[in-house]
């Protein structure tokens, strides 16, 4: 897989808007859910693994390491507050992904020593999906990617319109939720995602 388009959603967003997404060619998914019991969480964790297993898309749930455990999913997401990696990857095994938010350099080498698969890191600009989101400067970014030779998402308000510049620093991929989601096309939106990280495979971009 070459440079990941890594969508974050959550099923507010409506499943056919999903599914359409997901058609239109997407890497990862994960489920992102906030304010609801562990069983309606559990229930759309289920519905969405029925959707991605119709796609090429893997499933990834945020922090919930049972959730994740309990629909099937391909692996969890845990930010610097959740589980640690290094206790995931013993509940998991080797079979299954996991990620996690490293902001600082430190954090990514931690990351990487606990057995993570990939990291995101942001955010590049403010977003209205996470409002308390800290800006992350390209230098520290790019001292994140030099310390840890895994895959790294840039996220936070990503777009089509800007994300080339998290990718002329060397971004392995996008993380994209409300820049894809929110917009007028979705699946329009997706494909000049697509398109704009097939340039940088290609070694052309900005």
């Amino acid at each position: 897989m070459g440079r990941w388009l890594y969508v974050i959603a959550d099923l507010s967003y409506g499943e056919k808007t999903i599914a359409a997404v997901l058609e239109a060619g997407v890497d990862l998914i994960q489920l992102r859910e906030k304010d609801i019991s562990s069983a309606e969480y559990l229930m759309r964790a289920k519905k969405l693994r029925e959707m991605t297993k119709r796609f090429e898309t893997k499933l990834v749930i945020n922090d919930r390491l049972d959730i994740a455990a309990l629909c099937g999913a391909d692996g969890v997401h845990l930010g610097q507050s959740d589980i640690p990696v290094a206790d995931a990857r013993r509940f998991f095994g080797s079979g299954k992904i996991i990620g996690c938010t490293a902001k600082t350099v430190k954090q990514a080498e931690d990351a990487v020593a606990a057995g993570a698969d990939y990291l995101g890191s942001g955010a590049w600009f403010p977003t209205d999906t996470k409002k308390d989101a800290a800006p992350i400067l390209e230098e520290t970014y790019r001292g994140i990617l030099k310390a840890a030779p895994i895959p790294n998402v840039a996220i936070g308000g990503i777009t089509a319109e800007n994300a080339w510049k998290p990718l002329s620093c060397g971004a392995g991929g996008l993380a994209v939720s409300a820049g894809i989601f929110q917009a007028e096309d979705p699946v329009a939106e997706v494909r000049k995602l697509r398109s704009l990280l097939n340039s940088y495979e290609d070694g052309g971009g900005r």
